[in-house]
């Protein structure tokens, strides 16, 4: 289900950048930043799913150590609750509270006493024993073992030394030239849609073509009072605002109605290209007063004969 979730997420951050190129593309101003605040709010998604995916995998491995720190604990308690009683002549408790009597005190300075001369005995036999049979036993030993050296040039004559051998293996050149070439050509893609989308959306000084106006049909919908004066207006407001997004300045930009909410806007001199896309992009995406409109069509009015 997690990667499920994963997958489903990438997809939609994927189609959600390309509206936003998309949006921005044609001018279209408040979709491209609603598909951005989308496209931000499914990568904190997935941060925040990536992260605590990670914090519940520590989480669960710390309770694992818990718990078997904790059943450890258990059974060495257990071991040592289950340990007999040894050397209780060592034991310093009073008599009353134990259930052997016998007092073996005395014992403790004996065994010392005996101890350091058992000490003694073994240091002077290992002195004589190491002065008598060293060189012998060394011997014996050497040639018994003679049978199992190595031969002089080793297992594998032939086999390189360690010191010979390269610490890190050499790369593959078929691999490296395939991800240098990879990252060339994803650098350059990206390079060229950042200018032409650059390109696109940045003003260009540009001449009037030889027309005599141009002219953008549209239809207009108020929602909750899609009546005729109150179309007319909300009409002429959204004329009069995307008229004056266009780069140059129109000072002729009558508005006509043809009926039924259809709506023809007329520019002279006319526009460019370019300013007839960023008209329509912003005809198409205002909305102002629960007021939407629609582009029906546009073009460029020949001049008179």
């Amino acid at each position: 289900m997690k990667y499920v979730s994963y997958v489903v997420a990438g997809v939609a951050a994927a189609a959600t950048g390309a509206y936003l190129f998309v949006y921005l593309y044609r001018w279209e101003w408040q979709r491209a930043l609603t598909s951005g605040v989308l496209l931000l709010i499914i990568e904190v998604f997935l941060v925040a799913a990536i992260l605590l995916s990670r914090l519940g995998r520590l989480e669960r491995r710390l309770g694992e150590s818990e718990t078997r720190a904790e059943e450890i604990q258990r059974r060495l308690q257990q071991s040592r609750e289950a340990a007999p009683e040894r050397f209780r002549w060592l034991d310093t408790r009073p008599f009353e509270g134990r259930e052997d009597r016998n007092d073996t005190f005395v014992f403790v300075p004996v065994l010392m006493a005996a101890g350091a001369v058992l000490s003694v005995v073994a240091f002077i036999i290992q002195k004589i024993a190491g002065a008598t049979g060293r060189a012998k036993a060394e011997r014996v030993l050497a040639g018994r073992l003679a049978s199992l050296a190595a031969p002089p040039g080793g297992v594998r004559g032939d086999a390189a030394d360690i010191a010979e051998r390269p610490a890190v293996p050499p790369s593959r050149p078929g691999r490296t030239f395939f991800k240098a070439t990879a990252g060339a050509v994803v650098t350059a893609l990206l390079a060229s849609l950042t200018f032409f989308l650059a390109d696109t959306i940045q003003t260009h000084p540009a001449s009037s073509p030889d027309t005599a106006a141009s002219t953008v049909v549209f239809r207009v919908t108020v929602r909750n009072a899609d009546t005729g004066p109150v179309r007319d207006g909300a009409a002429r407001d959204l004329w009069e605002t995307c008229r004056r997004s266009t780069a140059g300045s129109r000072e002729h930009a009558p508005l006509s109605s043809l009926g039924d909410g259809v709506y023809a806007g007329v520019v002279r001199p006319p526009l460019p290209g370019h300013d007839m896309f960023r008209l329509r992009g912003c005809l198409t995406d205002i909305t102002a007063n629960r007021t939407t409109a629609v582009v029906l069509g546009d073009g460029q009015i020949p001049p008179a004969p």
